[in-house]
């Protein structure tokens, strides 16, 4: 975990920049333990390029990734990189996706963009989701490492999508994880080198908003049931605020079998209500 002054650091680059690299903060053995587990998932269940220009036509993307190895837990739930988009979003945050970013050689650029400006919200605003990019080969600007425009989250407007401005390669040894404001201007760089580029997106969005992958319909229920109660609170098993997300009145953890984390906003006003007049009786 970060220290005080760490986390302190981080958001202020966070902020002025719109990015922050945490450099070699994944030990090399998960990296590679990482690797070989998505490689096994591919070929198993026979996972190929994407089908849009957009996600890369020589690009593997496998979504929905906590489905298929426990080892991808732990990506979610990374400490330091969760407590930084805790302290960004809301302790409350949702896991709105996670999948695989493999470029293979070939890879066109991406169009220039940001991740929320299909959003009719204005600019700038306080961050609602951050991308958690973890490099788990070295980034250079040869095999695909991210374009952005630094402090591209202070403007106005969201880019002109696809269009030409001077970008930045955001380079960064493998193991590195790069934590970017989903309103910074970027696209995925072109992979014009001899291998293969590995990486992954571990999406947070703020507790509020829709998630980009609908994770409670696309985990089956035994699975989830099997998470660690914080990643089921992650994927939406949870109340926020005490309001938004309950089932019938009730912490929707409880359907997968857990004790209630959360109470409503109305029962703990109730609560609050009943301490006070139990103080007073007291007194």
């Amino acid at each position: 975990m970060p220290s005080a002054e760490q986390l302190k650091d981080y958001r202020e680059r966070f902020d002025r920049d719109g990015y922050v690299v945490l450099e070699r903060l994944i030990d090399p053995a998960v990296v590679k333990d990482l690797i070989a587990a998505l490689l096994r998932v591919e070929a198993e269940h026979g996972f190929g390029y994407a089908k849009t220009s957009f996600e890369g036509f020589k690009t593997v993307r496998i979504n929905n990734l906590l489905v298929y190895d426990e080892l991808f837990w732990q990506v979610a739930l990374q400490p330091d990189i969760l407590q930084l988009s805790e302290s960004i979003l809301d302790p409350e945050l949702l896991l709105s996706s996670l999948c695989t970013l493999t470029l293979d050689p070939g890879q066109q650029e991406q169009p220039l963009h940001e991740d929320t400006q299909l959003l009719p919200l204005p600019r700038p605003r306080a961050p609602i989701s951050v991308n958690a990019i973890w490099a788990l080969s070295d980034f250079t600007e040869t095999n695909g490492a991210t374009q952005i425009v630094p402090g591209s989250h202070k403007y106005d407007s969201p880019p002109k999508y696809g269009s030409e401005v001077k970008t930045v390669a955001a380079t960064m040894p493998a193991g590195s994880v790069m934590l970017f404001d989903s309103a910074l201007w970027h696209k995925g760089g072109a992979n014009s080198s001899q291998e293969r580029r590995y990486a992954l997106s571990c999406y947070y969005c703020a507790g509020w908003m829709r998630q980009q992958e609908n994770l409670q319909l696309g985990i089956p229920r035994e699975i989830a049931a099997r998470f660690p109660t914080r990643l089921q609170q992650l994927c939406g098993y949870s109340i926020y605020k005490g309001q938004f997300g309950h089932i019938d009145n009730q912490d929707p953890i409880t359907l997968l079998g857990k004790e209630r984390v959360k109470r409503t906003v109305w029962e703990e006003t109730d609560l609050r209500i009943a301490n006070k007049l139990a103080a007073k009786s007291a007194q």
